[in-house]
């Protein structure tokens, strides 16, 4: 699965058990639409894997967005994991206090065999 816009792409992998989301550009109200879609789109059962190291701005509409994913995920017996946020979307999610109920790593996964990417 892939929506793209002028400001806002994303990209789903899906694996037996992971599924990675790379996002670039801006979540913001205009664009947190078709992140949502890609994050519901998942498994609640799933790890998710977001990677936001191409994303730039990270709106109030987004992290509203991250903390319902977590909700999900976490009641189906999934986890959201943030992968790699840029250093200002990092200061969002620490300023919310999104980063002390969501996991936030900085280093990628090794690419996983089996893997099937989903984009336009």
């Amino acid at each position: 699965m892939g929506q793209r816009d002028d400001r806002f792409h994303v990209e789903v992998s899906v694996g037996a058990r992971v599924v990675e989301v790379r996002a670039t550009g801006e979540i913001d109200v205009a664009t947190v639409g078709a992140l949502r879609s890609a994050l519901w789109a998942v498994p609640a059962r799933s790890v998710l894997r977001l990677d936001l190291s191409g994303v730039r701005v990270l709106s109030a509409a987004g992290v509203r967005a991250l903390a319902a994913a977590h909700l999900r995920l976490r009641a189906g017996g999934g986890e959201l994991v943030l992968v790699r946020p840029d250093p200002v979307v990092a200061r969002v999610l620490r300023v919310t206090g999104l980063h002390r109920v969501v996991r936030v790593i900085d280093d990628a996964p090794a690419p996983v065999a089996g893997r099937t990417l989903i984009a336009a």
